[in-house]
Parts: C-alpha cells; structure tokens; sequence
C-alpha cells in the first residue's frame, strides 16, 4: 500500500530564539533548530521531499541582537525566527510548547523570545474566562488596581486562616488567596480551610456590602486537581490559586475551560522561575509570565516585581505586563500581578509604573504594625489617591 500524499495547509506561526553563537555558526545552529523541533532526523536521511518542504521548519531571518554580545569576542546574541507548520503543533498546548522549545531547551545558548500565532492555532485555545474586564464586573470595582494578599504564615490552623480571611475581607481586600505553600496538610486539610475561609469571606462581604473573592490552592497531583477545584466551588470560593510551574500549563488550561466551575484563576509563578533567569536560556519574561499563562486561560498571573526579594528587573516586569495586557486575537487581556516582598510604602510607584489595571499583591507587610484594619485601609486609601496615567508597558 502507497504511503498517503502529505498535503498540509502551508500555514505557519513563528518563533522567535535568541542564539549565542559566533557569526560563522548561527546559520547552521538555526538549520539545526527547525530540524529538531519537527522531525529531529538527519535532514539527508529525511524519506520523501513532502516531509521536507511541509513539516521541516524554515529559517525565515537571522539578525543581530544589539548590545546583547556574551561577552565572549567571537560569540554573540542573534535573534533567529523559526516558522513552523500550524499542524505539527495540532490542537494541543502541551504539543504546541513542544515544538516552540521541547528538545531545544536542552541546548546551552537557545532562549525563547516571542512567538507570532495565526487564527488557525489561537482558535484552539478559549484563554482567560474572566480578564481585566470580566473580573472588575465580578469585584464591582470599576477604575483603580485591584487589592490582593495571601493567607499566611503556614502553621496557623483552618479556623485561624479562616479569622484571617474574614478580618482582610472586612479591610477591603478584594481578592484574598491561599499562600501557594496551603496544599492539605495534616495541619491545615483542604477541606476545612476553604470551607471555613470561603464562609468568613462570604460573612464579611455581607457586612461591607463588597464582593471579595477568597481564592483557595488546588495546586495539587494530577488525578486530584480537578476534584479539588469542585470541591473548593462547592464550598463557596470565589476563584482558584494554581501554580502551572508544578501542574503543567496544561493543568490550568483544563481548569480555566471547566464551564462546571466558571471560577478565575490566579496563576503563581512557583518554579517558573528556573525557565526564565538565564538572559541567554530558558524563556523571556513576558512570553512565559505573559502570554503563555494567558493563552492557558489565567486570568491573572503573579511575577516577582522589581524593588522587593527577588532579582527581576523594571525591564522584565514591564515586558510580563505588556504580554499579559497586549492584543492577542480576542483573547481578553489579563491582570498583571507584581509581588514579592512589596510594601505599603511602595503603592504609588508601582501603581504609577504599572498603571491602574494591576492587581498589587502585598503579604507580610501588611501585618507590620500590628493593626490589620489600619494597613488594609492604607493601601486602598494608597491606590485611591495615585492619579491614573499611562502605565510604562
């Protein structure tokens, strides 16, 4: 029997890599990136020319990157775009990641820049439920940056995360998160906590007359995450916490696209970090913490803000906010979230440099003084009176 004739679309969407490699190299490590990402065989070894010319990608442009050398005299930085066949990614996220960096994130000196996606791929993939827009309506807050804390320090009981919670909500907090490290241990269950947390939420916001959301962790095994998320729908929560860096993107794909639970979801940047230090590894800032949470249908996504513990720059947190805001075929744009060790003596500045639709994440620094009420009253009096102006992204 005759194999069938290969006969794609000849649509494409790109990649875009930066490579560290001397001038006389470059060419033949961006060859060797479109053979690896697709058929990964021996180009002269490639059976027919339909393989070749319709599933191998194709080099489309190599260009220097400026002020970005190594270093190293003979190596430097240049930016190589890829175009690969709509099909080889097929209708899958876990496939489409594949082929944008599977094998080559390996490699020493490949760092994954930007991708450029056509309606045919983007079509496959709902993205975010809620967005900007769909959670201010939830929240009924219409023009200022969103409050967000989480519950903390691990080691309190249920019932005290749970007078935690009622006492934030009462404060003005409008979302209200499990710290990521709450999964179900024996000293705080699950179940408990987000029934218990979910009910003080709900009981503060029908004395305030607010709308705030207590968002539980359903970070969790793979067989376990969804019964989790139902669990925590049932009991009342009013969004889901995940961290995609320990479940897969996929993981919050397939919650973000659950019409049962209808919930927005806050993505947490615990170990995605290790995908996006390296300035010549990994992948950029804002195409991780930006468009790929969003395209897996976060609704918010968390990243380390410059100016607290953690080593990111203006830079890259104005590059996550600018991919988590910018125009994507539809996709509705997403809530920024700087945090990391942010204090209340910053709110200005960052409200000023990330603009009015952030959500800004401040921990610890609230409990500081002692008076709860007091400092949750700061930091809305503190996003109320920053005058809105055009955010650096």
């Amino acid at each position: 029997m005759s194999e069938p004739r290969l006969s794609l679309s000849g649509e494409r969407f790109t990649a875009v890599y930066r490579l560290t490699a001397t001038a006389a190299d470059v060419e033949a490590r961006a060859r060797a990136i479109c053979l690896e990402q697709t058929v990964e065989f021996p180009a002269a070894l490639i059976p027919n020319e339909a393989i070749r010319a319709q599933i191998v990608g194709t080099l489309a442009e190599i260009l220097p990157c400026s002020g970005s050398g190594s270093g190293d005299e003979d190596a430097h930085g240049f930016e190589v775009s890829i175009r690969y066949p709509v099909e080889a990614a097929g209708r899958e996220l876990t496939q489409l990641l594949n082929v944008l960096f599977g094998n080559v994130a390996l490699q020493p000196g490949v760092r994954l820049l930007r991708i450029e996606l056509p309606p045919a791929l983007l079509r496959h993939y709902r993205g975010p439920r809620f967005g900007i827009a769909g959670l201010r309506q939830r929240l009924g807050v219409a023009d200022r940056p969103l409050l967000c804390t989480a519950l903390k320090p691990m080691g309190l009981s249920p019932s005290a995360l749970a007078e935690l919670a009622y006492r934030l909500a009462r404060g003005g907090i409008d979302l209200i998160k499990d710290d990521h490290g709450l999964s179900d241990q024996t000293f705080c269950r699950f179940d408990e906590r987000v029934s218990r947390c979910a009910e003080a939420v709900a009981r503060a916001n029908q004395e305030t007359g607010r709308a705030s959301l207590y968002l539980p962790n359903v970070t969790a095994p793979a067989d376990e995450i969804a019964a989790r998320a139902a669990r925590a729908c049932g009991s009342g929560a009013g969004g889901l916490l995940l961290c995609p860096g320990l479940t897969g993107l996929d993981g919050l794909r397939r919650l973000a696209a659950d019409d049962q639970l209808g919930l927005p979801i806050l993505s947490h940047p615990a170990l995605l970090g290790g995908l996006s230090l390296g300035p010549r590894q990994g992948i950029a800032h804002g195409l991780l913490f930006g468009t790929l949470v969003r395209l897996a249908g976060a609704d918010a996504t968390i990243f380390p803000s410059f100016g607290g513990r953690f080593a990111f720059t203006a830079s890259e947190c104005q590059e996550i906010a600018a991919a988590a805001r910018m125009p994507l075929d539809g996709l509705p744009p997403i809530w920024p979230v700087p945090a990391g060790g942010m204090r209340l003596e910053q709110v200005p500045e960052l409200v000023r440099f990330y603009g009015h639709d952030s959500m800004l994440l401040i921990g610890g620094d609230l409990h500081a003084e002692g008076d709860l009420a007091a400092r949750c009253q700061a930091f809305l009096s503190l996003v109320e009176q920053t005058p809105k102006q055009t955010p650096n992204d």
